[in-house]
């Protein structure tokens, strides 16, 4: 099953747009242990500026970051390969501890929908 583990951080907390060198490297030997394991399928970062593009009823509109509304933002994500939610979730504790220093933030972990689970509504 794949996974997609999104942490979130504060949008005002510019720690969290700077990553220090040690955080760099604790992501990277994070990184290269899952794709040396067959876990991993993608790892990024995002910048902390982009839009938001609503619908509400038939208007749509589109707002330009930052996204002084939200508390917290997606900072980044990995794509991985799991055999449950218990797994990935056990993945993410140690994705966290990758950010030692980040004083506040977040790892949501959500299954992937793929293209037989939505067989039954066609």
């Amino acid at each position: 099953m794949r996974f997609l583990l999104m942490h979130r951080v504060p949008e005002d907390d510019s720690s969290s747009w700077e990553p220090v060198p040690e955080l760099v490297q604790r992501m990277d030997e994070f990184a290269t242990r899952l794709a040396a394991q067959g876990v991993l399928l993608g790892a990024e970062g995002v910048q902390r500026t982009g839009a938001v593009v609503r619908r509400r009823g038939t208007a749509v509109s589109a707002v330009d970051g930052p996204f002084a509304e939200a508390k917290e933002v997606v900072g980044g994500f990995l794509l991985i390969n799991a055999a449950d939610l218990a797994e990935a979730t056990a993945i993410a504790e140690e994705y966290i501890g990758c950010f030692a220093g980040v004083e506040e933030m977040s790892v949501e972990v959500r299954q992937v929908a793929e293209a037989e689970d939505l067989e039954r509504y066609r």
